[in-house]
């Protein structure tokens, strides 16, 4: 079993998961249900977090059956899949996930900021809900187009009857098309300043997440205890723009050179702590029991638990990412 699998796996996750999140959010919005907006945004919010490993699945699927994917590569046809599909149709695919990745995560990180909104003001503002809406309606064509050019990959009698073109005119050279993904990719390694100042967002990314993190951890495990939780909760945001940072730059590096990151055992690693991560940060925001502590409080054990591993996490991020080229093949 490997990534190969994992990406069947999980590539019908956000095309149903954000129906579900739609259907739950347009109800909400016409029954003025708080309930139910809640409920919408956490299955946004989650299916923002599966996207990140259903796209790395997806250039892990790539490379098991064309090899290695460098930088502006073009889409040879000599690259076949059983059923007739070229190298051209995985890089239309790729490039329409990239767009769905992209979209989904701004669609994921508004929904958890509607989910905090929820928590302190016990309402979405209407900006938040329309913003939300519209972001949802787009991201889900997007997610539906690239769903579709995935299965014609392998389901030749859904292809349209008239040939394959390929790509657009304006991404094609005459003799090769390159996706725009790889074009992409090729910018993001080939221009000197793309690279140094992803990191340097992402190691502020890191000090935002693991600062505000470590904070509220402490706290649940006894530490800070004259600091009532609703204090700690004004920092969240700054956590998640920390998390949003480290996951944008993140998939950045990832677009411009995958082959280093889909056999990398520390970068699978640092990827499942990072969901996780996510997951525990919902926990935060949603649930009763960090919320009703007040000065002097201690925390109880669910809280604690949760704590402890979000901790524990959070630093198995920071050393697994710094093992990258140590412990796997990265750089």
């Amino acid at each position: 079993m490997d990534l190969t699998h994992f990406h069947l796996l999980l590539n019908h996750f956000p095309t149903i998961g954000t129906i579900i999140g739609l259907g739950l959010f347009l109800m909400a919005l016409l029954g003025k249900s708080n309930e139910l907006k809640e409920a919408s945004l956490v299955v946004f919010l989650g299916i923002a977090l599966l996207t990140i490993p259903t796209y790395i699945t997806g250039n892990a699927a790539e490379e098991k059956i064309c090899g290695p994917i460098p930088p502006n590569a073009p889409a040879a046809a000599a690259c076949t899949v059983p059923g007739g599909a070229s190298k051209a149709m995985i890089g239309e695919h790729e490039t329409a996930a990239m767009y769905a990745l992209g979209f989904m995560e701004i669609t994921g990180a508004f929904a958890w900021l509607g989910i905090w909104q929820l928590r302190r003001r016990s309402h979405l503002p209407a900006w938040n809900a329309a913003v939300i809406l519209g972001l949802s309606l787009f991201t889900f064509a997007v997610v539906a187009k690239a769903a579709n050019l995935g299965g014609e990959i392998r389901h030749p009698e859904i292809r349209a009857s008239q040939p394959y073109s390929g790509f657009p005119a304006s991404t094609q050279t005459s003799a090769q098309p390159v996706p725009l993904s790889r074009q992409v990719g090729s910018f993001i390694v080939s221009t000197k300043w793309v690279w140094p100042t992803c990191e340097t967002l992402h190691f502020i990314g890191l000090s935002l997440l693991f600062g505000v993190a470590a904070l509220i951890d402490l706290r649940m495990l006894g530490m800070f205890t004259s600091i009532p939780y609703r204090a700690l909760h004004r920092l969240l945001p700054w956590g998640i723009l920390g998390f949003g940072l480290n996951a944008i730059t993140g998939m950045i590096f990832f677009i411009g050179a995958p082959g280093q990151y889909t056999t990398n055992p520390a970068f699978h690693w640092k990827m499942i702590m990072m969901l996780l991560a996510g997951i525990n940060v919902v926990y935060f925001t949603l649930f009763d029991e960090p919320w009703d502590l007040k000065a002097g409080d201690k925390a109880p054990l669910l809280a604690k638990a949760v704590a402890a591993t979000a901790l524990f996490l959070v630093l198995g991020v920071l050393y697994c990412g710094r093992m990258l080229p140590f412990l796997g093949t990265a750089f």
